[in-house]
């Protein structure tokens, strides 16, 4: 068994610790463990991963393993890792870890709410280590499942609602990726559903690749905010418990962008050169609406939530400019992005549930009453606007710079449409920032006596997350080499595919 395995094994260990723990504080010990636990594997991962690169261990995969799993149509359980998939399960170990401290004072029911929030994150796991389209495919489902549960019970507002539009869009998306998933494997000629086996044929007829990539690319699509399937996004963001929220924008929404480029892109180039115009205006949308939406906005999940509709649209962008350098900012922006607003929604959490309102207009003198939340903020925001020094600024450079070497009007000219969200961006910061640190304090829904700073379960999360943040932007370079060995195959194969196809 691949070591990969373990990243599914320790979640069902700590769902088995969960449902045998009697009280709080053996709840909160399994939790704590099985994260710990999780991190450590994905540290050592990425470590390894990093040693093979430099030993000169140049396989598209590496740890590789599969075990026959319904033999009539030849699905395996097939794993492997690639740069691109280790940096993906480095951000969900640690979102995972800081959101089980962010949790730490939630009840009622915590032990249900833990066991459902693990097997949300065995779900993602399971589908970044996964190369086979079936068993990618299930995992994506066991990650969509919990959500409805954990926004439907232990959400806020309008949380029967916004789980139930987020589960019926997303389970539309659903539908769309199995439709598109059956045409690979079955005009592909294939005998396996294996993602690299497949791409390696190049069977399938440019006619029958169009048909079939609007399914795959707008199925994961959905689950990546691409516009105009975008709006379960704001409303379950809103709705979701701190945790759910940091763990949904984190990394299921980047899911989405992964499945598009790993499955769509790499199983259908040829469509994905012809068709690539199309989705690129929608995402050029996605990113200037997304920005401006969140200016008019006075809920802070609402300004993050359209924040990460804007952010998240960057991603796609990029990956549709098919460049080398637009793509390993599209991952970098992926990693950037799922820290930064894993950041923001726990510091949201932690201010509502102090000030028990997240509006904008009735908040007000937090720096003077909350000096470590506010600092935290005001790190969360000038990461989000691009600041030097932060991850946002070294994700989002390597986008415009990598979009704008392609030298065709209509590519530049997208991308300095796209440029522009970085001045609403500082707008949306800003505005937020001067409305609720400075100024008069006015909290008119509690006792302003009863505030407090942030506990030390809140200041963990907190500091490890802006650690993160700042660590990738002052020394990007490891997570760039990582992640160019993954996009270099996948992006030959698009490339080389279109080069035939013009001889």
């Amino acid at each position: 068994m691949s070591i990969l395995s373990l990243f599914v094994v320790i979640p069902a260990l700590m769902l088995l610790g969960l449902w045998l723990a009697r009280n709080l504080n053996q709840v909160r010990g399994v939790m704590v463990i099985g994260a710990s636990c999780l991190l450590a594997l994905s540290i050592w991962l990425t470590i390894y991963f990093i040693q093979q690169r430099a030993a000169g261990n140049q396989d598209a995969m590496l740890l590789t393993y599969a075990v026959d799993w319904f033999k009539p149509l030849n699905i395996k359980y097939s794993v492997g890792v690639d740069g691109i998939s280790v940096v993906m399960l480095l951000l969900s170990s640690i979102i995972v870890f800081t959101g089980t401290f962010a949790s730490w004072q939630l009840k009622p029911l915590t032990k249900e709410y833990f066991l459902w929030f693990t097997l949300l994150s065995s779900g993602v796991y399971g589908f970044f280590i996964s190369v086979d389209m079936f068993t990618m495919f299930m995992f994506y489902e066991v990650a969509l499942i919990p959500m409805y549960l954990l926004i439907g019970v232990w959400g806020s507002g309008h949380k029967e609602y916004s789980a139930m539009k987020l589960t019926l869009m997303l389970m539309g998306g659903s539908a769309l990726l199995i439709i598109g998933i059956l045409g690979i494997y079955y005009f592909s000629g294939a005998t396996t559903m294996n993602v690299n086996e497949i791409a390696a044929l190049h069977n399938i007829p440019v006619d029958i690749q169009k048909v079939f990539f609007p399914f795959i690319f707008i199925g994961f699509g959905v689950l990546g905010a691409l516009f105009p399937f975008h709006t379960w996004s704001p409303d379950g963001h809103a709705s979701a418990p701190t945790a759910v929220s940091m763990l949904h924008a984190g990394v299921l929404m980047k899911l989405g962008g992964y499945g598009c480029f790993r499955v769509a892109m790499f199983l259908l180039p040829e469509a994905a050169q012809e068709l690539a115009w199309f989705f690129l205006i929608l995402t050029t949308i996605s990113v200037v609406y997304g920005a401006l939406s969140a200016c008019v906005q006075t809920d802070l999940k609402y300004i993050n939530a359209y924040s990460s509709v804007s952010h998240c649209g960057l991603v796609l962008f990029a990956l549709l400019m098919m460049t080398k350098t637009s793509c390993t900012g599209a991952v970098l922006q992926m990693l950037s992005h799922g820290l930064m607003t894993a950041l923001f929604f726990a510091l949201i959490g932690m201010i509502y549930g102090r000030a028990h309102t997240r509006d904008i207009r009735y908040l007000g003198g937090l720096m003077k009453i909350m000096p470590f939340l506010a600092v935290g903020y005001v790190i969360a925001g000038l990461a989000n606007l691009g600041l030097p020094g932060f991850s946002g600024f070294i994700a989002e450079m390597t986008i415009f710079v990598g979009s704008f070497a392609n030298a065709d009007t209509f590519h530049r000219a997208c991308t300095i449409i796209a440029c522009c969200s970085i001045v609403v961006t500082a707008v949306y910061i800003l505005r937020t920032v001067g409305f609720i640190l400075f100024g008069d304090v006015k909290y008119p829904h509690c006792d302003t006596v009863k505030l407090t700073d942030a506990t030390w379960d809140e200041r963990v999360a907190v500091i490890c997350l802006i650690a993160c943040v700042a660590g990738l932007g002052c020394f990007p370079l490891w997570a760039s080499h990582v992640i160019d060995n993954g996009v270099a195959p996948i992006l030959d194969n698009i490339l080389n595919i279109s080069l035939i196809a013009g001889v």
